[in-house]
Parts: structure tokens; sequence; C-alpha cells
């Protein structure tokens, strides 16, 4: 489709195909733009139920004293670096926060977070799935997230703060999972789906 655009003496008229439609959001191949954006100014891209991108998170002390995180994804495929920067159906990477925070943009369903972005206390470890041009998939106007609370504590009194000691108190700490946006609900052991 050809698109004209004419200069007005008294001003510029718009420029377009026709396509755009009102209520804020316009179309592209992929889903549609909203107006919404995360808190990092990242549009979402609205998708159907039907093949909806889904994500979840598991949390799992590691030997190392960090944590373990495997994301679990369904009609999804992880884009490797180099990527081209546009909307592919089911492709993308996966932003991870701590408490809202920003700590790995993943390519891959593994990844193993240090110790010190989870200290003592409970965190928020959330998966949000992007497309590769940065919008955010979003369902129903609400992103494509899993979350797990994770509970991080430290050795008890008069335990010495060895390796040992700080890799037992991994393996007992609590990891509660959450759904938190997105679709699912929690499922079997309590992870989010």
């Amino acid at each position: 489709m050809l698109a004209v655009c004419v200069l007005l003496l008294a001003g510029s008229a718009g420029c377009g195909s026709g396509d755009a439609r009102e209520g804020g959001a316009s179309p592209t191949p992929v889903g549609r733009l909203l107006e919404d954006r995360d808190k990092d100014g990242r549009p979402y891209r609205e998708v159907a139920w039907e093949g909806v991108p889904d994500v979840r998170v598991e949390v799992q002390p590691d030997a190392a004293g960090g944590w373990g995180i495997r994301l679990a994804v369904r009609n999804f495929r992880f884009s490797p670096a180099g990527t081209a920067a546009k909307a592919v159906a089911g492709r993308g990477l996966a932003h991870l926060y701590v408490d809202g925070r920003l700590v790995a943009r993943l390519r891959t369903p593994g990844y193993r977070l240090a110790a010190r972005l989870v200290p003592r206390g409970t965190h928020q470890v959330t998966a949000r799935l992007y497309a590769d041009d940065g919008t955010v998939w979003a369902v129903d106007g609400r992103p494509v997230e899993s979350a797990a609370d994770v509970t991080a504590s430290k050795p008890g009194p008069g335990a010495p703060p060895s390796a040992a000691g700080r890799r037992k108190a991994r393996t007992q700490a609590t990891v509660t999972r959450s759904q938190s946006g997105g679709r699912g609900s929690p499922g079997r052991a309590g992870e989010a789906s």
C-alpha cells in the first residue's frame, strides 16, 4: 500500500496507511502494541490467548551458596544473541528481576543467581518475557511473567560462618512460588504455571 504525505502551507497533514486504530493501540504483524508500558518504558505487545507464550520460574538453592534459576516456557523459544530487533511470535528473551530490579537478560532457560543478590530475608524473583524488539509479551493487558518468593536465611547462632554452613542454610531456605500476572495458577508442588 502506498502512503502519500502532503505538506500544506499552513502545516503538514498526517502521513500513514490508514490502518491506525482507535483506543491507543496500533496494529503490528505480531499482536498489537498497547499504550501500557513496563517501568522501563517498554510497550506491551498484546497477543491472543491462543498460542500465547507462557513462563514458569523455578528457584532452588545451589551447592555454591547461590540460587539456580530454571525457566519453564511454553509456546516460546529463546532467541540467540544478535537476533534482529523485531517481534516474532513466540520468540524473544526473558528479563529476570529480584525485588523489581533487573539482574539479567536471559537467552537460555537456566541461570545462576549470585547469593549477594538475594541477601537474608524474603525476596521476589520474577521472570518476564520480551520480544526481540524489546516489547513486553502481554495478555489481557498484563505482562506474561511468573514470580517466586524466595526466603534466604543465615546459619543459626554458634554455627561457623563457613561455606558449608552457608550452603546448609541455603538448602534449608523456604522457596514458595506464586503467579504474578501472565496466565496460569499455582500447580503441583506450589510451582507457578
